[in-house]
């Protein structure tokens, strides 16, 4: 069982949805404060109602050093100190590489690679003060080991994360901050719930566990790396995918 997180404080960017509300929900279980973060307010503050009155919701664009500074201000205003960051903020549009613009790709990366950077910078005075802190990205298979057509510009950014993960882990090492990321696979979600049984179904029979994951799946691997179990675990990642990226091709699928 892990050891109590209760009346710490978490920032969860990208909160309002899908796996940020999932991870937002497990903290807000396991009983920490959490900043739920998001562009619209409104959903931000639907999620911080469904986790109860230790939780509260913040507009924010992650993408911008102003709205990273005002993120940790507000925590910092409303719950003391930031002990624990998810930086889960990410979008993912499909585009190939003959349509893919300039715009879009900036896009992608500015959402999800420099929001990641900013969100760990504007934090970072907060738990050097405290001398110790846990910072969580959430990256992707989709990148660092896989690809799939349309997502070179995800998967640039999903893989930039893991770059930035280890250098900031072996600078931050030395104040008691760790860095490490979870790598989610194929999960259940509001996005993939949009695409249809077919898609969906199609995607379980590739995973050796035949089924796609939960929100809860990556939200308890992200508890865990918050933990002071994984006081001694730093620029880590964890794969988190039903053993998706496991078989050599479709036929080890078929010889199951």
């Amino acid at each position: 069982m892990l050891k109590s997180l209760q009346g710490q404080t978490v920032i969860v960017t990208g909160g309002s949805k899908g796996i940020g509300r999932g991870i937002a929900k497990r903290f807000g279980l396991a009983g920490l404060n959490t900043l739920i973060v998001s562009r619209n307010q409104a959903e931000a503050d639907k999620v911080a109602g469904e986790i109860g009155k230790h939780a509260s919701g913040f507009a924010a664009d992650v993408s911008t050093l102003e709205g990273c500074e005002a993120m940790a201000k507000a925590a910092l205003d409303r719950y003391g100190a930031i002990n624990v960051l998810c930086a889960n903020a990410g979008i993912f549009p499909a585009a190939k590489l003959g349509d893919l613009t300039v715009a879009d790709f900036d896009h992608v990366i500015g959402t999800n690679l420099r929001s990641c950077f900013l969100s760990v910078h504007a934090v970072l005075p907060a738990m050097k003060k405290l001398g110790a802190g846990r910072i969580v990205l959430t990256s992707s298979i989709t990148g660092p080991i896989t690809g799939y057509p349309g997502w070179s510009h995800y998967g640039a950014s999903k893989a930039g994360q893991l770059g930035f993960m280890r250098t900031a882990a072996i600078e931050l090492a030395p104040h008691n901050i760790t860095v490490n990321a979870v790598m989610p696979g194929n999960i259940m979600t509001e996005g993939m719930e949009a695409v249809g049984p077919e898609y969906i179904q199609k995607t379980a029979d590739s995973i050796p566990m035949k089924k796609l994951g939960s929100v809860d799946d990556i939200a308890n691997a992200a508890l865990f790396f918050a933990s002071e179990e994984a006081a001694y675990i730093t620029g880590q990642q964890i794969v988190v995918d039903g053993g998706q990226v496991l078989p050599e091709n479709q036929g080890a699928m078929d010889a199951m």
